[in-house]
């Protein structure tokens, strides 16, 4: 199901943007797009920190990151109207990586403003994956008001890096994730906490 303005946005008075029942959704809409990465452990960083530590080896995922997580719940939760006219996104990073990709296989344009100082890498990835690059200036104010204007010329629905509500709650079912899977592999009376990459 699509967000009600075709946004994604995770403001507008729908209530949290993430609880168990809209994780577990995300959960399944994705399953089919991206990889099971491990949890793994060295000893050798234990020894330096002095305790036990576990990562979550989204160095293995698809487009190398944890963003096309979110960038797959926002995409296949569009309704089939919403995804005819593409999406756009602005990010001199992994996230336009990610959406350029599940883009691709939702068989939908992605419209991608990169600011131009972004890395010849990131570009690279972008294009390898079939997503249009249209360049930005280097200001946050640049990127968005590319971004706006693609939406206005295209019709294309706007994938927000971090405000969004279906990449937060992607965010949250890989914290759930890696929770429990600390749980099986330790007491869960021991576990003091964990540490998850940033959105």
């Amino acid at each position: 199901m699509g967000s009600r303005d075709g946004s994604g946005d995770s403001t507008g008075g729908q209530g949290y943007a993430a609880d168990i029942d809209s994780i577990r959704e995300a959960q399944a809409r994705i399953a089919p797009y991206v990889h099971r990465t491990p949890v793994l452990s060295s000893t050798s960083i234990d020894a330096v920190a002095g305790k036990q530590l576990f990562f979550k080896c989204e160095c293995f995922q698809k487009a190398g990151a944890f963003k096309i997580r979110g960038a797959s719940n926002s995409i296949f939760a569009l309704d089939d109207e919403q995804a005819s006219k593409g999406v756009v996104t602005h990010s001199s990073g992994n996230h336009a990586a990610a959406v350029a990709l599940a883009a691709k296989l939702r068989g939908i344009p992605a419209h991608i403003v990169i600011p131009k100082n972004a890395p010849a890498c990131k570009i690279d990835n972008v294009r390898r994956y079939g997503g249009k690059v249209i360049w930005s200036d280097v200001s946050i104010e640049s990127r968005e008001s590319v971004c706006k204007r693609v939406q206005e010329e295209t019709g294309a629905v706007l994938i927000h890096p971090f405000n969004n509500k279906y990449t937060i709650r992607e965010m949250k079912e890989l914290e759930h994730k890696l929770a429990g899977a600390l749980i099986h592999k330790r007491n869960q009376n021991e576990m003091k906490g964990y540490v998850a990459p940033k959105t």
